[in-house]
């Protein structure tokens, strides 16, 4: 089952930091579902969980503002 990080409403770049926070207590292979509405995040935790192994198994805008990250666990 996979974890969900709801960040809605949270500035940058407290998303990014929730999600490294997140990821750490993941073993390989599990996924985080990320919801967030802070734009610059649509650039930083994709580049993150990519520099760190990590997939990206959807992205999507689900609202106006709010976007879902979908991340399984590398290594």
């Amino acid at each position: 089952m996979a974890k969900v990080l709801e960040t809605n409403g949270m500035v940058c770049p407290f998303p990014l930091e929730e999600a490294k926070a997140a990821m750490t207590e993941l073993t390989a292979g599990e996924e985080l579902i990320i919801n967030f509405d802070c734009t610059q995040a649509t650039e930083s935790i994709p580049r993150w969980a990519a520099k760190e192994g990590h997939t990206v198994t959807n992205f999507e805008q689900i609202g106006n503002a709010e976007w879902q990250i979908v991340l399984k666990k590398g290594k």
